[in-house]
């Protein structure tokens, strides 16, 4: 799909829901000169028909959460029309379409209904079912994506929130790429990572459909220093400025000294978090992903473009769940348990 057709595509989504949220609104509330039943038919058609041209791609990212609602809150209010246009007239024609939307409904929910037992719950959300939950450290490869359980992964309900990239030293150890709210862009060791995950909660890995080879590996690890570095200077430079400001306050000195620990900044892409930008040597832990794997040259879904395709970033942010369905990557599944081509660790991994 080449860049306009993504966009309009995009764009077509949110108008068409807010044109249908804006036309119900108003029918529920009386605004509109239609006929009750008719109007009802009208509307539950409409949703009906943005649902099946979207049923696909919801069906396919059931695990986010904002795919199963855009299924469930469109079935509640499409079969609450076509029921309510079936009581309010005693036209045959308007009743017999009303029954044939309530049908479609009927149709669609078995659909979802099969669909879930491709998935199972993990966590505060669904994983797609045989994938293996919390592989061992030995088996991750450089170029993995481990998406993890935590804290925001809890607050929107999903099973995943936050992500790092596995990278090769140059000393042929493995460590993993992500940025923390408190720390900015990190290093790690990836046993130590993986190893305190499981105790509390559980990760999955997707590996890249195209294996990286030994020069984009090698590569990647360079690109991961480039970018600590580029984070940590523009930490210390954005600190530095903070303190001058705060230096300038009429205010005791204890006071600017608190003032400046609060303001202090981690490295952290704060609005990031909110937003779907890729913000020059700041990121969210997802975001610095994106980026090692745009400086290498892999190419992902897009990210982060808005509401309209437009690349405005807004109500957009770069969700770590919504990556179980780029099609670059695949889901490391329990079948690859028995995958002999598995790199090891290095010397200080730990089983």
């Amino acid at each position: 799909m080449n860049r306009l057709s993504y966009q309009l595509l995009k764009a077509a989504d949110p108008i068409a829901y807010a044109a249908l949220i804006w036309l119900t609104w108003r029918f529920l509330a009386g605004e509109l000169h239609w006929r009750l039943a008719i109007g009802a038919v009208v509307l539950s058609g409409g949703w009906l028909v943005t649902t099946l041209v979207r049923m696909n791609h919801l069906f396919k990212s059931y695990f986010d959460v904002l795919s199963r609602l855009e299924f469930s809150i469109p079935w509640w209010l499409g079969v609450g029309l076509a029921g309510f246009a079936i009581f309010r007239t005693h036209h045959a024609p308007v009743r017999i379409v009303a029954a044939a939307e309530l049908l479609a409904w009927a149709l669609l929910l078995v659909l979802c209904r099969r669909n879930c037992k491709r998935y199972v719950r993990q966590g505060h959300g669904p994983l797609p079912a045989g994938c293996w939950v919390s592989p061992p450290a030995e088996v991750l490869r450089p170029g993995d994506l481990i998406l993890t359980s935590g804290l925001v992964a809890a607050t929107l309900r999903e099973t995943v929130g936050h992500g790092e990239t596995v990278i090769r030293t140059r000393t042929g150890e493995m460590e993993s790429l992500s940025s923390y709210m408190d720390r900015g862009a990190v290093l790690h060791p990836v046993a130590e990572f993986t190893s305190a995950v499981r105790r509390h909660g559980h990760y999955v890995v997707l590996r890249l459909r195209d294996a990286p080879g030994e020069e984009q590996v090698q590569r990647a690890g360079q690109i991961a220093r480039e970018m600590l570095a580029e984070n940590a200077r523009w930490r210390t430079r954005v600190n530095e400025r903070r303190r001058r400001i705060i230096g300038r306050l009429p205010l005791p000195a204890g006071r600017k000294a608190a003032l400046a620990r609060r303001v202090e900044s981690s490295g952290y892409d704060w609005m990031g978090l909110f937003m779907g930008r890729l913000a020059p040597h700041r990121w969210t832990c997802i975001g610095a992903c994106l980026e090692l794997y745009r400086r290498l040259g892999v190419r992902t879904n897009a990210y982060g473009t808005g509401l309209l395709g437009f690349g405005t970033t807004l109500l957009d942010p770069i969700m770590p769940v919504r990556f179980l369905s780029d099609p670059a990557f695949r889901l490391v599944r329990l079948d690859d348990r028995e995958d002999s081509g598995a790199v090891p660790l290095g010397p200080s991994a730990r089983p």
